[in-house]
């Protein structure tokens, strides 16, 4: 199996991923399910978090902070925004699943110098459409450059079925802004139903890596660097949370030369 694709595991702790076990610099990105009553305590030295309320409600406190009720979602597929608290490097988080809840605690590395603790309000996750046609998808953005953090880049996507996402194919692997910025980046697949897949191809201009994956329902996709384009099958509605984090917190993407000419046609 590729090393770029990752399989969740059994019990609580479905995804773990390091910089170390990925093999970069900055990304970490880690999920969790929840029973009703059970608590969770996050804190990474170093390393500044954004959780992410996948589905389910959840009450949170970051020090002498709380927040109750946080999420709500019945399903990743709806139209509403997750609950999420930005959590400053260094400082702890706890977590008391209200109902079953699927959280993500998404990590890069921080200095503390965006502020103290906070829930991020939903009314300033903006909402975009992208692209036209069967490249058409809908972005939420729970924390975009925007929105103050020291590294961390947060949003989701849903696509949906027989369309193409990250599409026209780009890229975001070197340090070269404002033409392009380096950016590793995690895609948490989501499926409806859920014994679908979506089609994950990663490629660099020379095809020293060339990968097409078949990404399953709560899959990991590592991103280190290259081309990276979704296409999802008919059927089915393609869900994924993206986290990237690199030397510099901008959103710079480079698209694929190949294929660039589609977005100039009038």
């Amino acid at each position: 199996m590729s090393k770029l694709l990752i399989k969740p595991a059994k019990g609580s702790q479905v995804h773990s991923v390091t910089p170390q076990s990925a093999g970069w610099k900055y990304v970490g990105f880690n999920v969790h399910d929840l029973s009703v009553g059970e608590s969770l305590e996050c804190c990474q030295s170093g390393r500044e978090l954004c959780l992410v309320v996948l589905t389910g409600s959840a009450n949170i406190s970051v020090g002498q902070q709380s927040w109750h009720n946080v999420g709500g979602r019945t399903s990743i597929f709806v139209d509403q925004p997750p609950g999420a608290v930005y959590v400053p490097a260094g400082e702890t988080a706890h977590i008391v699943a209200l109902d079953a809840i699927e959280i993500a605690v998404c990590s890069a590395p921080g200095q503390g110098r965006s502020g103290p603790a906070r829930l991020i309000d939903p009314n300033t996750m903006s909402q975009e459409v992208r692209g036209e046609s069967t490249n058409t998808r809908y972005v939420r953005n729970i924390l975009p450059e925007t929105e103050a953090a020291d590294g961390l880049l947060v949003v989701e996507v849903i696509t949906p079925s027989g369309h193409w996402s990250s599409y026209p194919p780009h890229k975001h692997d070197r340090d070269a802004s404002p033409t392009e910025t380096l950016l590793e980046e995690t895609y948490y697949h989501r499926l409806n139903p859920a014994s679908g897949y979506a089609h994950q191809r990663v490629y660099t201009d020379d095809r020293s890596l060339d990968e097409t994956l078949s990404a399953e329902d709560r899959d990991v996709v590592l991103v280190p660097k290259g081309y990276h384009p979704v296409g999802v099958p008919h059927g089915y509605t393609s869900y994924y949370l993206n986290v990237m984090a690199g030397p510099l917190r901008e959103w710079h993407f480079y698209n694929d030369p190949a294929h660039e000419w589609m977005l100039k046609k009038t």
